[in-house]
């Protein structure tokens, strides 16, 4: 599921490293623009578009996906919107986000920490099924 972990309490966020991708990949949650974000980043250009390819040939759409792995896990989705973005940050990662409904002053509670924790298992869930995500060959 996931390799090593690592946690940046001066930038605000939670690493965990994408076990079996072909490439170099992360999970992310972090604090920024007055957010809480869940992500997966990577450098490397291929993985992304590995993903996209999937997407693209499959027409499935990532929110309804996301959205699965969320409702798999008992999470209401439908009292909370399921959307992402994609992009390539400032920092040349390839990014697939989305926000997560915990208002930031609320953001140390176990709710949201429950929350988050949720949405990162779900991204994981989603993720590892998409192009090249997952390397090892393994089945489910």
């Amino acid at each position: 599921m996931f390799g090593s972990i690592a946690l940046a309490a001066g930038r605000a966020r939670l690493t965990l490293r994408a076990a079996n991708a072909a490439e170099p990949a992360e999970y992310r949650v972090d604090v920024e623009e007055s957010k809480v974000w869940v992500s997966l980043v990577t450098a490397n250009r291929w993985l992304s578009e590995s993903i996209e390819t999937d997407l693209l040939h499959t027409g499935d759409k990532l929110d309804e996906l996301i959205e699965e792995e969320l409702a798999e896990l008992d999470y209401d989705v439908v009292a909370n919107n399921v959307a992402f973005e994609h992009f390539r940050s400032e920092d040349k990662l390839f990014t697939f986000r989305s926000a997560l409904p915990i208002a930031m002053n609320e953001a140390a509670s176990r709710e949201a920490i429950d929350t988050a924790t949720t949405w990162l298992l779900a991204y994981e869930a989603c993720f590892r099924r998409l192009g090249d995500m997952d390397a090892s060959g393994g089945e489910e």
